[in-house]
């Protein structure tokens, strides 16, 4: 009975040790492409508070998610994020804005005290996805608010990338809709702090009247006497 057991035996350890080969096999991992970039050179150029940004529920996790052809999302096998694709999308957007303005006074919301922006970038992004069959789109609103909290500027983004399939194409083209719009937001906050600003003249100064000439007290006429060609009778 013993010897019947002991290939059974080796049998099943091999089958372990074969499902743990399987189950440790390394998972392939993605992040968004920044595109070339540089770090900013300088560091007195525009002061920019990037956010709050608002990113889709379903988009703040580290499952890769695949768009099917009826809308629904589906969770890709065996692939997934670097972390979550909410925090990726944070420093990626901060990280490829700066490098535009060629800036690095970029601070992502909420500022630390004593920042005082020069631009502020409210975004919200509501979808950021592909799928086998389906091209990579990203749905965004962004708004620009000057230091005193006035709007700007402000648009409703739509942008489609096509790719090849893949997983690894589906990210390169998920990653050129972002520098889509990072190259929007650049262009935007560039505009708006290129123009100048309306300097209205200083008022001219009215002369000071001139002084009405006086005019000289009237003549008074000099008494003269008066002569009475009469005579006088003495009685």
């Amino acid at each position: 009975m013993s010897l019947v057991r002991l290939p059974l035996v080796l049998l099943l350890t091999g089958l372990v040790s074969l499902v743990g080969c399987v189950s440790q096999q390394p998972v392939p991992l993605y992040q968004l492409d920044s595109g070339k970039i540089s770090v900013p050179a300088d560091k007195d150029g525009i002061a920019v508070l990037l956010g709050p940004v608002s990113i889709a529920d379903y988009l703040q996790r580290e499952t890769l998610l695949q768009r099917q052809a009826d809308g629904s999302l589906i969770a890709a096998s065996g692939v997934r994020w670097a972390g979550s694709l909410a925090a990726e999308l944070d420093q990626q957007l901060l990280r490829q804005l700066a490098s535009r303005l060629d800036s690095q006074r970029l601070v992502l919301s909420p500022a630390e005290p004593g920042f005082t922006p020069q631009v502020q970038v409210l975004l919200t992004i509501a979808r950021l996805d592909s799928g086998p069959q389906q091209p990579a789109v990203l749905d965004a609103q962004w708004r620009l608010m000057s230091k005193d909290g006035q709007l700007i500027d402000g648009r409703m983004v739509h942008i489609e990338e096509a790719h090849e399939g893949s997983i690894a194409d589906q990210v390169r083209a998920q990653s050129l809709a972002v520098q889509q719009l990072v190259g929007q937001l650049a262009d935007a906050i560039k505009t708006n702090n290129s123009t100048p600003v309306a300097v209205t003249p200083p008022a001219a100064k009215k002369p000071a009247p001139t002084p009405a000439a006086k005019e000289p007290p009237p003549k008074i006429p000099m008494a003269q006497p008066i002569r009475i060609d009469s005579e006088v009778y003495r009685f």
